[in-house]
């Protein structure tokens, strides 16, 4: 049985090929799309933003402000064009950010919070770093999913193949630890396998698996309001 690795193991040795999109970033955009409301003039944190990708620049957005914090300094620094933009980036851990408080009035915690096991201390820090009436919005991958058998797994650059330490968070679970520091369930999506990633099954010649996962939630998506 393949031993899982920790998350900061495991994207060290992800960060050269993370950005390789799949169904479940696929469809995490797609709910992120749905649940983030308009970002003129509004402060966001990206909090597990790997290695940068989805955090848009103030210049083309109309933010006041756009931090990225990851726990690994490798995601941060991977694939970056020296010729482009650069946002503000932080090395830290979502249970411990390395910001001060009442900054942010937009999260975005993105696949991430399953690496965790204790989500509490991720949304007691959300709560500490954002202003009254910030929306946060949460997307993991789904503990259906999980239940299911399917595992975070990826290659390295050698093309081994790892899987990554993941814990399952039912929404009570979040919307428990949410509301004990004062955030409130305002949406919630789960983004199944369906036509939206379908041309990910079909060009990775796995058209047979597509037909049997038809239906199966890959992402839990919740917006929180506080």
């Amino acid at each position: 049985m393949m031993r899982s690795l920790t998350a900061r193991q495991a994207y060290r040795l992800w960060a050269p090929n993370y950005d390789v999109e799949n169904p479940v970033t696929a469809l995490d955009q797609i709910a992120v799309d749905q649940l983030t409301p308009p970002l003129t003039d509004r402060t966001l944190l990206d909090a597990g933003c790997g290695t940068c990708r989805r955090l848009p620049s103030p210049s083309d957005t109309g933010l006041r402000l756009a931090v990225g914090v990851d726990l690994v300094r490798g995601m941060l620094l991977a694939n970056r064009d020296s010729a482009a933009p650069r946002p503000t980036v932080l090395t830290g851990d979502v249970r411990d950010l390395p910001l001060a408080s009442d900054v942010f009035d937009l999260v975005w915690c993105r696949l991430s919070i399953g690496h965790v096991k204790e989500i509490a201390l991720v949304y007691r820090e959300f709560a500490r770093v954002t202003r009254r009436g910030a929306v946060i919005v949460v997307t993991d991958f789904h503990p259906e999913a999980a239940r299911e058998g399917y595992v975070r797994r990826f290659r390295d650059a050698a093309g081994n193949s790892h899987v990554v330490e993941h814990y399952p968070h039912q929404v009570d679970d979040h919307e428990q630890a949410a509301n004990a520091v004062g955030l409130r369930l305002e949406a919630r999506l789960e983004c199944s396998v369906g036509p939206d990633v379908r041309s990910y099954y079909v060009n990775a010649g796995m058209t047979q698996q597509y037909e049997e996962q038809q239906g199966l939630p890959l992402v839990l998506a919740l917006r929180f309001m506080l």
